[in-house]
């Protein structure tokens, strides 16, 4: 078993290893108590070698595996990559690139949305995967074998898994299809923790510009005060609290303590004058400032166009094995049913042509849904 704890051996296994076309990779990570994750184990493998590398090592330098993880020689094959990815960025501005998401190819061949590794393996291999380890204390030294045997798991089961998906997507020519998707996993975009957009992660709906406001400012506190302190967003404020200080927009200590929502006495803390600032700012911010809303809504029989188009969704999906889920997502469906024109992943590239073209005829009455010997069918009208 090959832990890796010092520089000299980490720079020896990654210069090994670019003589690959291919490695695996995992992370395991701390974020429970902090904004930033805390990279404890990282974990890779190729065809004849793998290795548990200990980050948090005494004196170990990571920039050999920051460097593999660049090289463009190289495929960096992970599982739900995001979090992985995102702990990289965070580490060394350093995308591992190019990449393959075995999450994402699954989902592309038909493997059911979002499907899990130990599901996966199981479904390809037949191996059943011990996942008792995965929530032990990564932090704690010195490694367990269990830990260890649990870590090397992860990478190696993944070679048969990339192998055997890689030939699937050449067999159906669906190689590209997942290139598209490594798109957003690929781009510095979608791991930048920036303050002002950080209101784009609630779920909460405003309704007015002034809402909307005092949201994006109250969001931009919160999450500078967390990244400033290494703490999660909830530990500063919830997202509950933070949608109701948006809607009600309290503009004195006194009201921000009348708000339900917020634990009694938060108001006369070191950050009850921070807040109230906040909403200030998002008062008397220029409402020509703010990001458009989205008013789009389904014209008439828009509820019943939707649930037509979730039909041929399901339908397509079946029909080309496909996760439906990386085709069209639900509010997807509702902006093709209000705008045959929607800025969405549904009706550009290969889900275009796979089922967008097919949603916009379904909604102006070239194309019927027909059942044929107990399937749904399309039925062209024009």
């Amino acid at each position: 078993m090959s832990l890796i704890t010092t520089t000299d051996d980490l720079a020896a296994v990654c210069a090994r290893m670019t003589g690959h076309a291919f490695v695996t990779v995992d992370t395991e990570f701390l974020r429970e108590t902090t904004y930033y994750p805390l990279l404890c184990v990282a974990q890779m493998a190729t065809d004849d070698e793998a290795v548990v590398i200990d980050a948090l090592a005494p004196g170990i330098d990571l920039t050999p595996f920051f460097q593999l993880m660049a090289n463009e020689k190289v495929i960096k094959v992970f599982h739900a990559a995001r979090q992985d990815i995102e702990i990289l960025w965070n580490m060394a501005k350093t995308i591992p690139h190019p990449l393959v998401d075995t999450q994402v190819a699954a989902m592309v061949l038909g493997y059911g949305d979002s499907i899990s590794y130990d599901q996966l393996v199981q479904r390809i291999t037949g191996d059943v995967l011990d996942k008792s380890n995965r929530f032990t204390d990564w932090t704690r030294r010195p490694l367990s074998d269990a830990q260890l045997t649990y870590a090397l798991s992860d990478v190696t089961h993944l070679r048969k898994v990339y192998e055997k998906l890689a030939a699937d997507l050449a067999k159906r020519d669906r190689a590209s299809w997942v290139e598209a998707e490594m798109g957003v996993l690929t781009s510095p975009d979608t791991y930048r923790m920036d303050p002002e957009r950080a209101w784009e992660r609630l779920k909460t709906r405003v309704r007015k510009p002034k809402e909307l406001a005092v949201l994006i400012e109250v969001a931009a506190w919160r999450e500078r005060e967390a990244q400033t302190r290494d703490v999660p967003r909830s530990r500063v404020l919830k997202d509950d609290v933070v949608g109701d200080i948006a809607t009600q927009a309290p503009t004195s200590i006194e009201k921000l303590g009348h708000l339900r929502s917020l634990p009694k006495g938060f108001e006369r803390s070191r950050w009850g004058d921070a807040i109230v600032e906040a909403v200030q700012r998002g008062i008397e911010r220029d409402p020509k400032t703010l990001p458009r809303f989205e008013r789009s809504r389904p014209a008439a029989n828009g509820a019943a166009t939707v649930e037509l188009l979730k039909v041929l969704l399901r339908m397509t999906a079946e029909t080309h094995a496909v996760a439906a889920k990386v085709i069209a997502t639900v509010d997807e469906l509702d902006r093709i049913a209000a705008d045959d024109n929607a800025d969405v992943p549904a009706l550009k590239g290969w889900r275009r042509e796979l089922f967008g073209e097919k949603a916009i005829a379904l909604k102006h009455g070239k194309l019927a849904l027909a059942m044929e010997k107990g399937k749904v069918v399309t039925v062209d009208k024009s």
